[in-house]
């Protein structure tokens, strides 16, 4: 928990530079990314996204309840992260629905998949040990609607991603390939 704790002050270090160092950020982006990570590390982001992880410990949760934690959890993390890079250009209010849409869309298809993965990747591949949420009965997409309907779950909250980025008429080419990579990966 401590190094959690620590990581989290680093982030907010690392967004508020000292004078002496080279690059100053403009105070005002430095409220804004601020901000936007306070918001998704907060109680309506991780951190409550972690509360409901650890209070619904071996009780049943609904599909809906389970897409709730989830999106705070890791879901607002994945968006933040996108609007901060927006939030360091120029974005209008377009892009930014259209960037804060695909941020959502792939931070909760990374959870999907991250089930996914928990019950049909063996740990030498993972790289972290398989089939421990299953055994500490958490709540998983593949325990409350199923493998293939996480499947096809993941498969939809990518389109949306997909679909989300149309605004920029093909020029978000990296962020494709990202959510592409998200749905794909094995480990």
């Amino acid at each position: 928990m401590l190094a959690g704790d620590a990581m989290q002050a680093l982030a907010f270090e690392v967004l508020t530079p000292d004078e002496s160092d080279e690059g100053t950020v403009p105070p005002a982006l430095q409220a804004r990314l601020c901000g936007l990570l306070a918001r998704s590390a907060g109680h309506a982001g991780m951190a409550g996204g972690q509360a409901i992880d650890l209070a619904s410990i071996g009780v049943a949760l609904g599909e809906s309840a389970l897409g709730d934690m989830h999106r705070r959890k890791t879901g607002a993390l994945l968006q933040a992260s996108v609007l901060m890079g927006a939030a360091c250009g120029r974005t209008d209010a377009r892009a930014w629905r259209g960037l804060s849409d695909f941020g959502a869309a792939i931070g909760l298809a990374f959870q999907v998949v991250d089930d996914i993965l928990d019950v049909t990747q063996e740990s030498q591949i993972l790289g972290k040990t398989a089939g421990k949420d299953t055994k500490a009965q958490k709540a998983t997409y593949p325990s409350i609607v199923g493998l293939e309907k996480s499947r096809a779950i993941a498969q939809q909250l990518t389109s949306k991603a997909f679909n989300a980025l149309k605004v920029f008429k093909g020029q978000a080419v990296a962020l494709e390939a990202l959510a592409d990579y998200l749905l794909r990966r094995d480990k």
